[in-house]
C-alpha cells in the first residue's frame, strides 16, 4: 500500500524512532523524577533527531529535513555529558556513531525549508512523555506550501480509543497513523503486526455532542475561551486533555469531533511551528476531517519555519467545522 521509497522510508524510520524514544523513556524517567528535570525528554528529542536524519540521508540522499532541534548546546562544555548520553542511545541503532556525528545529524534539520522536504518534531508532548503518557513523533514532506504524506508515532495509544469518554490510556502496544494524499489515513500497530487498518472521522453532526480535544497544558492554548466556546455551543461532554499529536490520530480515529488550539492570552502574536501541524493535519484531512486556522484559512506551511500566515488551529470531523468558526468569531480570538 505505501511501497514508494519515501513512504518505506518515513514509516520505518518513526517505527524505529518511536522504540528508540521508548527505550530511553523506560531507562531515565524514574519515579525520583523532579518536576523540572527534563533531561529524558531532552536525550529523546535529540537522539530521535538524529537517529531519523541518519535513515533520510541513508534512504533518500539530497532530501532536505527541518527539524525542531539545533546542537549548539550540545557543542559547548556544559553539553558534553548530555551528548555522551545521547550519543550512546543513538549507537543503539547506529553502532558507529560518534559524538561529532551525532552534532552534525541533528544540525541537519537546522536550515530554512526550501519547496519539498521533511519537517519532523522529534519528541512532540515533553510533559505527556515524563508523565508516561501521551507524545509522538512526528515526520511529514511537504511539497510547495502542501502537506504530502505525515507518520505519527504514538508509543503510548492504542488504536486513538476514549471509548470511556475520557483521555486514551497509556498503552504498551503502541501504533503508527499514516496519511498520504488522496490515499486516506491508516492505523498499525508499532510492533508491525496485523494488518493496516483506515480510519475515519465521526459523523457527530450534533454541536452539543462533541468531544473537544486539547492540549494538557494550559500554556499552549486558552482554557477559559474553549470553556467559554462550548458553553456557547451546548456541549455537555467535559474537554479532554491529551498531550501532543496523538490528539489528531485520536480525532482521525472518530474518537473525537473537535480539536483547538487556541491563543494563550500570554502569547497572543504566537504562530504554530511547522513540525508541530504537517503530519496531525494531513492525517485529520484523510481521514474525512477539515482542519484551518481561527479565521477559516487553510494551513499554509510555505513561509519557513513556522505557520506565519495562521493563527491557532481548528480541526473537526469536518461536519461541525463551520459552526465553531461562527462561535469563534463571536468570542473574537
Amino acid at each position: 500500500m505505501f511501497d514508494s521509497p519515501e513512504a518505506q522510508f518515513a514509516i520505518d524510520a518513526v517505527r524505529e524512532a518511536s522504540l528508540l524514544a521508548r527505550r530511553i523513556q523506560r531507562d531515565m524517567v524514574g519515579s525520583g523524577l523532579t518536576k523540572d528535570d527534563r533531561s529524558p525528554v531532552t536525550v529523546a528529542d535529540f537522539a530521535v533527531q538524529a537517529l531519523i536524519a541518519r535513515r533520510l540521508a541513508e534512504n533518500l540522499p539530497g532530501a532536505v529535513l527541518v527539524g525542531e532541534e539545533q546542537a549548539d548546546a550540545l557543542r559547548l562544555e556544559e553539553g558534553v555529558a548530555t551528548l555522551d548520553h545521547i550519543t550512546e542511545f543513538v549507537r543503539a541503532a547506529i553502532p558507529d556513531a560518534t559524538p561529532e556525528e551525532v552534532c552534525g545529524l541533528i544540525d541537519r534539520g537546522s536550515g530554512e525549508p526550501p519547496s519539498t522536504f521533511w519537517t519532523l518534531d522529534p519528541i512532540d508532548g515533553t510533559k505527556g512523555f515524563l508523565r508516561r503518557e501521551q507524545y509522538a513523533i512526528a515526520l511529514a514532506l511537504v511539497r510547495n506550501g502542501q502537506v504530502e504524506f505525515g507518520v505519527l508515532g504514538c508509543p503510548e495509544l492504542e488504536k486513538g480509543s476514549i471509548a470511556s469518554g475520557s483521555k486514551p490510556p497509556a498503552s504498551a502496544g503502541g501504533c503508527i497513523v499514516v496519511a498520504a494524499r488522496g490515499h486516506g489515513t491508516w492505523f498499525h500497530s508499532l510492533k508491525g503486526s496485523g494488518e493496516w487498518q483506515r480510519r475515519a472521522v465521526s459523523t457527530r453532526r450534533d454541536a452539543t455532542d462533541a468531544r473537544i480535544l486539547r492540549s494538557v497544558e494550559k500554556s499552549h492554548t486558552n482554557v477559559d475561551e474553549i470553556g467559554q466556546l462550548a458553553v456557547k455551543l451546548g456541549v455537555t461532554a467535559p474537554p479532554v486533555g491529551i498531550d501532543s499529536q496523538a490528539k489528531y490520530a485520536v480525532l482521525a480515529a472518530g474518537e473525537g469531533e473537535v480539536l483547538l488550539r487556541l491563543l494563550s492570552p500570554s502569547r497572543p502574536d504566537y504562530r504554530e511551528k511547522i513540525w508541530d501541524q504537517a503530519a496531525g493535519s494531513i492525517a485529520i484531512e484523510e481521514a474525512g476531517g477539515r482542519i484551518t486556522d481561527l479565521d477559516g484559512k487553510a494551513l499554509d506551511f510555505s513561509h519557513g519555519r513556522t505557520l506565519a500566515k495562521n493563527r491557532g488551529i481548528l480541526a473537526t470531523n469536518r461536519h461541525l467545522h463551520d459552526a465553531f468558526l461562527s462561535a469563534l468569531r463571536t468570542l473574537d480570538v
